[in-house]
């Protein structure tokens, strides 16, 4: 899959997905394209050098997928406990597409539960009442 192709899958996956490149300041980190959802990266490249995708994954499934796909390695400058690195030049593209979106829905799921209790458990204002 090339850049473009990859670029406009990441973005069909949902409306509250945005991406930048956060990372101008730092000369290592100027082309680096991110994806989010609730503010929380699911996946990001270099667009300079788009040799390998980050994409969050479960930890118990990394060791299975390295084993199975040559195309997966570790992540570019993340945990390899929670993130795998893809290569999309030989990675078939549904493998591809779909641990995309697995790491899509690991980053909205957490943070969609994060924010839930949140605004559950804030006390409704009631205005005190005169004597």
């Amino acid at each position: 899959m090339n850049i473009e192709d990859y670029r406009e899958y990441c973005l069909s996956l949902g409306n509250d997905i945005e991406e930048k490149l956060p990372f101008q300041k730092f000369k290592s980190g100027e082309g680096v394209l991110v994806f989010y959802v609730s503010g929380h990266m699911f996946s990001f490249f270099d667009c300079n050098d788009f040799s390998v995708i980050s994409l969050k994954c479960q930890p118990e499934r990394i060791d299975d997928l390295k084993a199975q796909h040559d195309c997966i390695g570790n992540p570019y400058n993340e945990s390899p406990k929670h993130w795998i690195g893809i290569h999309p030049a030989t990675a078939p593209d549904d493998l591809l597409k779909e641990l995309t979106r697995n790491s899509y829905e690991i980053v909205k799921a957490k943070y969609r539960k994060a924010a839930k209790p949140q605004s559950e458990n804030k006390k409704k204002w009631v205005p005190l009442q005169p004597e």
